[in-house]
């Protein structure tokens, strides 16, 4: 008897792990219906314990409710069924968006931005490791691409044939470090985009008998592999705003704004960009991963990087953007797009003038010099982030109790398991979870 063919309706939660339910591909109710989902389930740590305690217990039902705008069926890849699954919106029983489903904190933060008269267009840079015993090649040669062939190859085409629209995929400084971009698209797109990615990557690799990981650091003193998340505003016509050439690092005033305001609640944004203990073995400085909060052009160190243009851009607006580093995929991507677009409206809010360019390292300068600039440190560990998320009220009151509650209690949780961790153990741990 041939099994019926079956598709995966998921979901990704507070700590970017990807989950859900199976169903018959063939089947009509789950179109409509969704499936069943548990709302103790966002508890969840990266390691399969619900933390504890938690404001749900045994008690509740949600729905996992599928959007079919995210469907993705990749065939072909060795010695596997197809690769078919949905992306899906937790919600109440009655189909109402529940406060914690970061897709749908996401879809309000977008709708609020277009409130306000702009849309986003955004994409995600993703860096992974291919642990193994491949020799060493010099970084970001050829010979290090081909020591990975053929998974190179045939993640960029099943990419694509995904929809991610992939533009790049190479290898980086690290050893078996690679990183693939896609093109620019509207947020929410975007931030599924990265959800399928790493999925797609993960399941390619398992065919394939390769290791692969997302993690922010393999070992202490490896390269960290960071998610850079390029942003673009465009007005509610869909007209770029971002380019003005006449204003310092040719940004308009609506995108200095947005920036300064990405610049000025960056501390606790940590507390969701780089939201794991292993996040801060990456976030140090001098290692183009970003340790302050400050904007500059073409520096890799400043944590807000404005993004140069080739003198041959057809239409340098369209091309035009700025990218946000201190992210990793420790971090829901639909959540830690949600947060960049809430405080970039409250710089739109509160019309936030540019913040002085640092075109040099941050950590080079001296106290005074960084305290003149108005340059601080980014938190340093989990708990310092998560200090500085209850300590901004504005970054805080984007949430409601229940989520916060949630999301503190599950932080403080992944933070008392790994108290007592060796870093090295630390980043054995969060490798093989990523």
């Amino acid at each position: 008897m041939t099994p019926p063919s079956l598709l995966a309706i998921l979901t990704t939660d507070l700590v970017a792990m990807t989950r859900g339910r199976s169903v018959s591909a063939d089947a009509q109710s789950w179109r409509t219906q969704g499936v069943g989902w548990v709302p103790a389930n966002i508890s969840l740590d990266p390691f399969g314990a619900i933390a504890s305690p938690n404001p749900y217990g045994a008690a509740g039902d949600m729905r996992l409710l599928p959007d079919l705008d995210t469907e993705v069926h990749l065939t072909g890849i060795p010695g596997r069924p197809d690769l078919h699954f949905v992306l899906a919106d937790i919600t109440a029983l009655d189909g109402t968006p529940w406060q914690c489903c970061p897709r749908s904190i996401l879809r309000a933060a977008l709708a609020d931005l277009a409130a306000a008269g702009f849309q986003l267009d955004v994409s995600f840079e993703q860096e992974f490791s291919l642990p193994g015993d491949a020799p060493a090649h010099p970084p970001f040669s050829l010979q290090a691409h081909r020591t990975a062939e053929p998974f190179l190859s045939d993640l960029f085409a099943a990419l694509d044939e995904a929809g991610t629209d992939p533009e790049t995929i190479l290898a980086e400084y690290g050893a078996q470090q690679f990183e693939v971009t896609t093109g620019p698209t509207h947020a929410l797109a975007a931030a599924d985009r990265a959800v399928v990615i790493r999925e797609v990557a993960r399941d390619l690799a398992a065919a394939t008998g390769r290791r692969i990981s997302f993690a922010p650091k393999l070992t202490p003193d490896g390269i960290g592999n960071g998610v850079h998340i390029h942003l673009s505003l465009r007005d509610a016509t869909g007209h770029p705003v971002t380019y003005d050439p006449t204003q310092p690092g040719n940004l308009t005033a609506e995108a200095a704004a947005f920036a300064a305001g990405l610049v000025r609640h960056m501390a606790a944004l940590c507390a969701f960009t780089a939201p794991s203990p292993v996040s801060y073995l990456r976030l140090t400085p001098h290692h183009w991963s970003a340790a302050y909060a400050c904007i500059g052009e073409r520096n890799r160190e400043a944590a807000v990087r404005i993004c140069p243009l080739p003198a041959s851009a057809r239409d340098p607006a369209r091309s035009f953007n700025f990218e946000y580093r201190p992210a990793d995929a420790t971090a829901n991507p639909h959540l830690a797009l949600a947060v960049l677009v809430r405080a970039g409206l409250a710089g739109l809010r509160d019309k936030l003038p540019l913040p002085p360019l640092v075109n040099t390292d941050p950590a080079d300068m001296t106290a005074a010099e960084r305290a003149a600039l108005g340059i601080v440190r980014l938190p340093d560990s989990l708990p310092s982030a998560l200090a500085a998320l209850k300590a901004d009220a504005e970054v805080s009151g984007w949430f409601t109790p229940l989520f916060l509650e949630t999301y503190f209690g599950l932080k403080k949780h992944e933070e008392a398991l790994s108290a007592g961790d060796s870093a090295t153990a630390l980043c054995h741990r969060y490798s093989a979870a990523y």
